[in-house]
């Protein structure tokens, strides 16, 4: 992908599903990738398995608390220390929920606004910083269908999504000026582990509703964000891309 070879990345939720994903597909185009998750063991796991892949891949491995801007800074001056710059943000890293309102105590409600919005947030606000001294970058974000529509049950996690799809454009038109384009990707429903466990009844029900006939593979949305970071969408800034297959909710 033009525009992407020797680019340094950094993925939060970058050791599994979507964000693994994503990581591999940036690696494998010649980008340089800070991998970030939650854990060490997971990130040491996820870093053990790029190697098997190949040992030409540019990667490094954090796992800050992302709602800790000093442990952010930190990771942002090991990036900077070895690589000199960061051309990409990708924030990824995030929880869903389900849980009735009625069963949703504030605190619970208040912990995925902390984990899909604050650590965005954070996030963004430190390494646009580093952007704006190159006058140039790129930030993504991850939204989801259901900031669209909503959903049936788990009020709190539509609700962060919108939050994040009004952050992306909002973003995109502050920090157009600085040279830094922002979007986001909004997956619908995507082949995780989480969805192959379900039982295939479940899975044909959910199909049905998806006008492509198949669900989505985390492949899919790793290629929308590396063309939203390739110079092909070099003209692209506040949009919400939708990768679901034209779902029908």
């Amino acid at each position: 992908m033009k525009g992407i070879k020797n680019k340094v990345v950094v993925i939060t939720g970058g050791t599994r599903g979507i964000g693994f994903e994503t990581v591999k597909k940036f690696l494998s185009n010649g980008a340089k990738v800070a991998l970030c998750g939650s854990k060490k063991e997971t990130v040491d796991k996820a870093l053990e398995e790029l190697k098997g892949i190949s040992e030409k891949y540019e990667v490094i491995g954090f796992y800050p608390n992302l709602l800790n801007p000093k442990e952010i800074d930190e990771m942002v001056d090991t990036i900077l220390e070895k690589w000199g710059k960061i051309d990409v943000l990708i924030n990824n890293a995030g929880v869903s929920d389900n849980k009735s309102i009625y069963d949703q105590a504030p605190e619970h409600f208040e912990k995925i606004l902390d984990i899909n919005i604050q650590a965005i947030f954070n996030c963004t606000k430190i390494i646009a910083e580093v952007m704006k001294e190159e006058k140039k970058g790129v930030i993504l974000n991850t939204s989801s269908v259901v900031s669209l529509y909503g959903q049936k049950t788990g009020v709190g996690y539509p609700t962060s999504k919108f939050a994040v799809n009004g952050l992306t454009k909002s973003l995109a038109r502050e920090l157009g000026k600085d040279g830094i384009r922002v979007n986001a990707v909004a997956p619908g429903v995507i082949e995780t582990d989480m969805v192959k466990a379900l039982d295939k009844n479940i899975i044909d029900a959910i199909s049905k509703t998806i006008p492509l006939d198949r669900l989505g593979t985390s492949e899919d949305v790793a290629n929308a964000f590396l063309f939203l970071a390739s110079d092909m969408a070099s003209y692209i800034s506040g949009e919400i891309l939708s990768v679901d297959g034209a779902v029908v909710i």
